[in-house]
């Protein structure tokens, strides 16, 4: 890989074995300047410890890892211009908010007037600038969040790394401060490294996401990338919600196939993925719940046109969200489809029982043989 210091962080072919486990398996990639960067993953996909060996309490097995276009394999942790947040934060209750922020500048011996100018200007820009002198339990959650981040952003990193750091905050808060931590990350033009299972935060917060699973990355790409055009079967099982039918191959044709799913259906879908599949292949077809129409079938034609795949069915529950609302509707296979619907508290609003045909368009089902 070629090594420039356009980028605050790069990744050479890093691997982390623990014994015969691996842990990380030959991961690698390139984070630009100012970057808002996610590892989004399931528990014990290797992001923690990815995360660890960037910020050198782990040492690679092999691989190289750069920032600013110098390798750090053998700089430890302290040397490392790298500040880590995690979700227990570790704020030190003894000290107030300007000792927090400030303890960092103390330990590098920067004098009383570096360390006052720095604390105010970093509580100006968390949007924090009068609470210097409270104490650490008289913070709100999202407050204390920000603390963390100030008092590694006060010492000018280079990357700064993100371990859940939301996990332990409640739902709506947490909302909050997805879009707060976007603000910030622009605020200090600092690259972010941030790690979670928790699809919707990466999604809404980051330039670009790595889908880990098993030690290896998956796929990067934009969120709007991984969602809309997954690379593999399991980026798009995993990012956002969507219906998946196994079945087998019964048509090819340029680009499109025909798939009869075990329960009986014959759906029409494109190719994606690695592998084309032939006639006779098992597929997995996904379709998102927002690219199925649901109406009635009472004065509905069940013909739909040749773009589309219609499915007959009951509906079994609705889902009610707000804007957000979903119905789950039971095919004559039994199987449960989700489709998004608008409900808007009249009388046309789908009710459970009521029969519908459910479509959507062939070039919404994603078919892939890995």
């Amino acid at each position: 890989m070629h090594s420039t210091a356009e980028y605050d962080l790069e990744c050479d072919q890093v691997s982390k074995h623990f014994g015969s486990v691996r842990a990380v398996d030959d991961v690698s990639f390139v984070i630009p300047k100012g970057s808002f960067f996610s590892i989004l993953g399931p528990s014990g996909c290797g992001k923690t410890t990815l995360m660890r060996m960037i910020a050198g309490f782990e040492q690679p097995s092999s691989g190289d890892i750069r920032i600013k276009g110098r390798s750090v394999i053998s700089t430890p942790p302290n040397r490392r211009n790298v500040k880590m947040v995690f979700q227990h934060l570790a704020l030190f209750p003894m000290m107030n908010v300007y000792e927090n922020i400030a303890y960092g500048l103390r330990c590098s011996g920067a004098s009383k007037d570096v360390i006052r100018a720095k604390v105010h200007d970093v509580l100006e820009r968390i949007s924090l600038p009068d609470v210097a002198n409270r104490e650490i339990t008289q913070l709100s959650g999202g407050q204390k969040q920000r603390i963390a981040i100030a008092r590694c952003m006060v010492l000018d990193p280079d990357v700064l790394l993100l371990d859940e750091p939301l996990g332990a905050l409640d739902l709506k808060l947490r909302e909050a401060m997805k879009i707060e931590l976007k603000l910030l990350q622009h605020q200090f033009d600092t690259t972010f490294v941030y790690i979670t299972h928790d699809q919707s935060e990466a999604l809404v917060m980051s330039d670009h996401v790595a889908i880990m699973n098993g030690g290896k990355f998956v796929q990067i790409g934009t969120p709007q990338e991984l969602y809309h055009k997954p690379a593999a079967a399991f980026v798009a099982g995993f990012v956002g919600h969507t219906n998946r039918w196994a079945g087998r191959v019964s048509r090819v044709e340029s680009g499109e196939v025909e798939v009869a799913t075990d329960g009986g259906l014959s759906l029409r879908g494109i190719v994606r993925g690695t592998v084309s599949p032939q006639v006779g292949d098992i597929v997995n077809a996904y379709v998102r719940p927002e690219f199925i129409t649901a109406q009635r079938s009472a004065g509905h034609n069940p013909q739909a046109d040749a773009g589309q795949n219609t499915i007959e069915g009951r509906v079994d529950s609705i889902l009610f969200n707000g804007a957000n609302s979903r119905v789950l509707v039971k095919n004559r296979a039994g199987e449960l489809i989700e489709a998004d619907v608008v409900l808007t508290g009249d009388e046309q609003d789908l009710k459970p029982k009521d029969e519908v045909i459910l479509s959507w368009p062939v070039a919404q089902t994603l078919s892939f043989k890995d």
